[in-house]
């Protein structure tokens, strides 16, 4: 029996007021209609209607690439993306806003702690959102990282936290210096700024080497720096073993190709911004996605579906709040049932043998912007949203899947500081140290991505386009772009 013959979608006037949450006992509550916001969900890739006579007034005459691939786009009014492409599944969602889905947590000093160790004083700080990605770097304005802005809670508080009164402070200096002895804290910095961290080991600059030692601040622990270098080392050398086949549409597929995939991305772009879900959790979504398509025949009604499972098992993996998966069916407007999501999330999970840690680009576009802010006169925050939204662009392009995610992020960075300092040559002494790659080994990935920027204002898949479009994210997709690089940026200065 057909998935399409067992369900039927909901009309315009009901799926727009309507969002399933759980609500005690697995019950789902409908959404007040002013709370809910207007989505549309994925299509069918193929652009095959079953009933020609019934068609959509919001189908619009798709352009001439599109034309090539036998793809359409469906135009929608709403507040951060205006188009997604059509294809033969459901074509419309509703995403409730933040506002709806924001959680509370809440405890009570009184079960923590017995009546009579309850210490007099207490304080009850409003803490952070959670699930924040905190970049080391702030803005020339002071503004946050735009990694900071990010979080999947809007509304998450602390629970009330007891602080230790004056009688034990001597108690806890204790605790301080033992601290600091153990995980070899300086109280002058500067002692150490000349050693820089080179593959797990330390190399003393000298006086006039150009390389900026980013890894110089030991009071953050935030930033890892005594363990950055090990860390990224551990990156570097695992990447390779977590990556997709780079043929296997012309290998393994039969019914998807290329196109399909791109579609398929761009819709899952616009739904991790309405749920606000961190950018690690796209890329592994992404990841998974290709990993499980490089060994597995994929039907392409079935490709949404495998779409929103590994967003589910990404979203679990990254987020603090994840979206049940009642969401995940709604948002493909209950095409599928949550058994079968469960069930390709099983599937999926154990081809990929429960290896969910997997390097992205992501990962490694954090370290390389901290050596890119460190050694650049250009705007921190600018860079950084350049950056991210260079290496995003880079999702859609199956052609990418060739160049390793760390080139793909250097790479990033070297687009981005082109983008904000045409005149002046992105690589130096301090990128080459931290990211090991030179000029020469960027060129053909640095050509690949500036061409899909130079692209991206006449692209069909606009969601990654409007999205860095927004005042959030400094509106770098509006940056100019020079239609060529010099090729003297490709050179490599040896010393």
């Amino acid at each position: 029996m057909s998935s399409r013959g067992r369900r039927h979608s909901f009309s315009a006037s009901s799926s727009l007021a309507k969002r399933p949450a759980e609500n005690g006992a697995g019950k789902l509550i409908p959404i007040p209609p002013h709370q809910a916001k207007k989505r549309v969900a994925l299509g069918n890739i193929t652009n095959h209607t079953a009933n020609p006579s019934h068609r959509n007034p919001l189908r619009t005459t798709a352009t001439s690439g599109n034309q090539a691939a036998g793809i359409s786009i469906v135009k929608t009014k709403k507040t951060s993306s205006s188009s997604i492409l059509n294809t033969d599944w459901p074509r419309n969602y509703v995403v409730a806003s933040s506002a709806t889905k924001s959680t509370t947590l809440t405890s009570s000093r009184d079960a923590l702690l017995p009546r009579s160790d309850r210490p007099a004083p207490c304080i009850t700080p409003i803490l952070a959102p959670c699930s924040m990605d905190i970049s080391s770097s702030l803005s020339d304005d002071g503004s946050v990282s735009m990694d900071e802005s990010m979080s999947t809670c809007d509304s998450l508080k602390s629970p009330d936290i007891e602080y230790l009164d004056t009688i034990d402070a001597s108690e806890l200096a204790s605790i301080e210096r033992k601290a600091t002895n153990v995980l070899h804290i300086s109280d002058q910095p500067d002692m150490i700024s000349g050693d820089i961290c080179k593959r797990g080991t330390f190399m003393k600059m000298e006086e006039n080497d150009a390389i900026i030692n980013v890894d110089n601040n030991l009071l953050d622990p935030q930033l890892c720096a005594a363990i950055a270098c090990d860390i990224y080392k551990h990156l570097r050398a695992s990447e390779n073993k977590k990556r997709p086949s780079t043929d296997f549409m012309e290998g393994v597929q039969k019914d998807i190709n290329a196109s399909m995939r791109a579609i398929l991305i761009d819709w899952l772009v616009e739904v991790a911004e309405e749920y606000r879900l961190v950018p690690d959790t796209l890329f592994l979504t992404v990841n998974y996605i290709d990993r499980y398509l490089s060994g597995n025949v994929m039907n392409r009604q079935r490709l949404q579906l495998l779409g929103v499972a590994c967003m589910m098992i990404a979203s679990k993996y990254e987020e603090i709040c994840a979206p049940q998966v009642e969401e995940f069916c709604y948002i493909t407007d209950n095409t599928y049932f949550k058994e079968e999501v469960l069930q390709m999330e099983s599937n999926v999970l154990n081809y990929l043998k429960f290896e969910m840690t997997a390097p992205t680009a992501k990962c490694f576009l954090r370290r390389f912007i901290h050596a890119a802010q460190g050694s650049s006169e250009v705007p921190a925050l600018q860079l950084e949203c350049l950056a991210n939204y260079v290496a995003e662009l880079s999702l859609l392009e199956y052609g990418m899947l060739c160049y390793s995610p760390s080139l793909i992020a250097a790479s990033s960075i070297f687009v981005a500081k082109f983008i904000l300092q045409p005149g002046k040559s992105p690589w130096n002494a301090t990128l080459v140290h931290y990211t090991v790659y030179k000029p020469s080994e960027l060129c053909a990935c640095v050509k690949v991505l500036h061409q899909l920027f130079c692209n991206s204002y006449s692209t069909s898949l606009p969601a990654i386009r409007e999205k860095y479009s927004q005042h959030k994210y400094k509106f770098v997709a509006k940056k100019y772009c020079p239609p060529s690089i010099p090729s003297e940026f490709f050179q490599d200065h040896n010393k």
